[in-house]
């Protein structure tokens, strides 16, 4: 079943990645802030001085101090106003606001760059937006849009990941470009400004992952197979290096494992405090005790701690502490990493296993189908890893599988128009390699056997090349009748058709029926080529068959051995003499279920060349051209009592009724047949030993 078509996720995962961006970052900021402000705003507006020569360098002399004091105040507008101004001493004084430091600018680059980034990526994302769309509505696409997504498609991850990724750097490079060319009112400020540059950093990379490996996700399992057919999915359509599923794991593990880890890390080196940085004295015990804790401080005496403590150990980078503002910027930090690791982890876990199940479970789904001989499908290869070669190799073989098979189909239609695939069901074999020397099976079977009449002295007329063409243009028209009917062709024999028919003996007469139908037609063709029309028989016989493969070690076939089979064939030969189209055996005739759909005739009682036992036969009328088959059957009734006439030695009155049907109908070949008959009876006299039974031994 063909998926939906999905909508194409451009700017919302703009949206929610800008929102893990801030979530990540600003509580930060705000907590650092908060930590600080007691220093930032307890810094004051100053002037500072420096020296802009040489010359002027060294300890300046009261006289120059004073002189210099004296113009402070007079210089402040100018400071003020130009920034910096050199006085005559040599000295560059300067005047810095609080409220005026650059640091405060770094947001509105950050917004703007967002903003740039989203106007950027819906401008890069619109084609696909409306290609999904416009395939939603099932509406006429362009060739030019269609070649674009083709295009672009598999680059969609890596060029958004990269656009909103550019965004967040030009901000970065502002605030870096800030650190080192401007002035912050304190240090401390600088400090807070320095660390958020880090986690900005930390949070850009982490913005570009969640883009990328989200926007590849939904290119993988979303978007392929509403792009490329399905031909060009049997194989990887990636363009870059081969990946592997180890790579995959490791990448989610560090984004889902290794980056909850690296916050909480993170946040607690910035949780701490230098005990230095709190002049505490050695002596100052109290104090040392709440900081160090009373353990820290048993197993020895103050007087040797204090000794100690001498001996710089409060400078010493152990000597750190986490006071109360600390713990609880280090458990808001934590608490908001552990939110944004949450969030990846579901993402990570949830693409990761998409990435994995979805491929092995097509996979597993084009097996079953494989498995139950639909194959000529493939799997879609949506990754490019193991399961990705995985489902190529796949694709390879079952190829492979379909064109042997395809080959094995056309060897097998080949072989069944030699050897009737029917054939081979009534043996019980499932193909022709199965078959064996003597294999054989007897079944009770209807034959047909057609021929087309005077065929000899119409083939003299023709040369090789136009008897082959113009048998197979026969056959062609009678091939297909056979098959419909539910039958099979045994052999060709020249213009010669035998074949058999399993089940009803309806199918046969049916067929026959068919057969005439189509001769009037092929008659209809090949005279409007000047060739002479031609006529058939068909005999029809059913009983017990031997069917089975004969031959020696190098040939072998297919055949029928049965009593049944050569009457058959004379049922056909006797159609020449009773001028009847269809010759059907009383065995045949009373195997009929309904009897009432044909219309038929008595013919004579016979024995044919090989047969001790007398055939009754009898002629279908329905194969009768219409003017033939109407006066058949007006004369149906009075042809049975002539008949009845001549088996009671009747011959006198068997002429006169069988001269009356004649006057009927001059084209009733059967009647003129009993009329000569009867004739030699009345003129040489009846033999002792005739019982009715018309003898033919050729």
């Amino acid at each position: 079943m063909k998926n939906k078509i999905p909508k194409f996720y451009g700017l919302r995962i703009y949206f929610v990645t800008s929102l893990l961006y801030m979530l990540l970052v600003f509580p930060f900021v705000m907590l650092l802030g908060f930590k600080n402000l007691p220093q930032i705003i307890g810094s004051k507006p100053e002037l500072t001085q420096s020296f802009v020569s040489n010359n002027a360098r060294g300890d300046l002399d009261e006289k120059q101090t004073n002189q210099k004091t004296k113009t402070i105040d007079t210089t402040k507008k100018a400071i003020l106003e130009y920034g910096t101004v050199d006085d005559t001493t040599g000295f560059r004084w300067s005047y810095q606001e609080d409220n005026q430091t650059e640091n405060a600018t770094y947001y509105p680059v950050l917004l703007r760059s967002l903003l740039f980034s989203f106007a950027l990526g819906l401008l890069f994302n619109y084609p696909f937006k409306r290609y999904f769309k416009l395939k939603r509505k099932r509406k006429a696409i362009s060739r030019k849009l269609f070649n674009f997504v083709k295009t672009w498609l598999l680059r969609v991850p890596l060029i958004n990941g990269l656009i909103f990724l550019a965004g967040l750097l030009f901000a970065l490079g502002h605030a870096i470009y800030q650190l080192n060319y401007n002035i912050f009112p304190n240090e401390v400020s600088r400090s807070v400004f320095e660390t958020y540059v880090v986690i900005s950093a930390i949070a850009s990379l982490l913005a570009f992952l969640l883009i990328y490996f989200w926007e590849r996700n939904r290119v993988h399992l979303k978007y392929l197979e509403h792009v490329f057919s399905r031909e060009e999915l049997r194989r990887r359509i990636f363009k870059i290096k081969k990946g592997r599923i180890q790579n995959k794991l490791l990448v989610s593990n560090f984004m889902t494992s290794l980056l909850p880890l690296t916050i909480v890390m993170f946040y607690l080196f910035l949780s701490v405090t230098h005990i230095n940085d709190l002049n505490i004295q050695p002596d100052e015990t109290e104090k040392l005790e709440i900081i160090l804790g009373e353990e820290f401080l048993k197993g020895g005496g103050i007087q040797e701690m204090t000794e100690f403590f001498r001996s710089d150990f409060l400078k010493l980078p152990i000597a750190i502490y986490v006071n109360a503002w600390n713990s609880l910027f280090m458990f808001t930090g934590i608490f908001s990493g552990i939110i944004i690791a949450f969030i990846y982890l579901i993402l990570f876990i949830r693409w990761t296993t998409a990435d994995i199940v979805k491929p092995v479970n097509e996979l597993l789904t084009q097996m079953e189908k494989t498995g139950e001989d639909h194959i000529n499908e493939y799997a879609i290869v949506r990754t490019n890893d193991e399961i990705g070669a995985l489902t190529e190799g796949y694709n390879q073989m079952s190829s492979r599988i379909r064109n042997y098979i395809n080959n094995i189909s056309r060897l097998n239609a080949s072989y069944s128009r030699f050897v009737p695939i029917q054939f081979l069901d009534i043996l019980g074999k499932k193909s022709i390699n199965d078959i064996q020397q003597g294999d054989q099976v007897e079944r009770e079977m209807t034959v047909l056997f057609t021929d087309i009449r005077s065929f000899t002295e119409i083939s003299e007329s023709m040369s090789p090349k136009e008897n082959f063409d113009f048998i197979n243009r026969y056959l062609a028209y009678m091939e297909p009748v056979i098959g419909r009917n539910k039958g099979f062709i045994d052999k060709y024999i020249g213009d010669s058709i035998m074949a058999l028919f399993p089940g009803d003996i309806e199918d046969a007469i049916n067929a026959a029926i068919e057969m005439r139908i189509k001769l009037a037609e092929f008659n209809q063709v090949i005279t409007q080529f000047g060739k002479e029309s031609v006529d058939s028989g068909i005999g029809i016989h059913s009983g017990n068959l031997m069917l089975g493969v004969v031959g020696g070690e190098k040939r072998i076939d297919g055949t029928v051995i049965s009593d049944a089979v050569n009457l058959a064939a004379r049922l056909e030969g006797l159609t020449k003499i009773y001028g009847g189209s269809i010759i059907i055996s009383e065995d045949s005739l009373v195997k009929i279920e309904d009897s009432e759909n044909y219309e038929y005739r008595f013919l004579d009682v016979v024995k044919v060349k090989g047969k001790k036992k007398a055939v009754y036969l009898f002629e279908i009328l329905n194969g009768e051209p219409e003017r033939c088959r109407e006066l058949k059957g007006k004369t149906k009734y009075r042809f049975g009592k002539a008949a009845d006439m001549y088996q009671n030695k009747e011959f006198e009155n068997a002429l006169k009724e069988f001269q009356t049907i004649v006057a009927i109908n001059p084209n009733d070949t059967a009647a003129q047949f009993y009329i000569k008959r009867c004739k030699k009876f009345l003129k040489n006299g009846i033999p002792e030993d005739w019982d009715g039974v018309e003898r033919f031994n050729e």
